[in-house]
């Protein structure tokens, strides 16, 4: 499996790597997002997600399915302040 941009990126780089764990741990503790992981977990286990490459994604209020590659690959276009 070849690994990515960024990944190569953080394996070469191990201050850059830190800083961003730090900054990922404080964020992933956020009561929004404490709440979207939460949710996202009773989808999954309500509807048997597991091993078919889809995500559960938070659009317009709601949760759907979708393709995890788009799903990720959204949320770094948003998130960028």
């Amino acid at each position: 499996m070849n690994l990515g941009r960024t990944a190569l990126f953080y394996r070469s780089n191990p201050k850059a790597r830190a800083k961003k764990a730090a900054y990922d741990s404080v964020f992933q503790k956020k009561k929004k997002q404490v709440k979207k992981r939460v949710e996202c977990n009773a989808f999954n286990r309500k509807f048997g997600k597991k091993g078919d490459k889809m995500d559960c994604s938070h659009k317009n209020g709601t949760i759907v399915s979708e393709h995890r590659k788009k799903n990720r690959a959204r949320g770094n276009e948003i998130q960028t302040s």
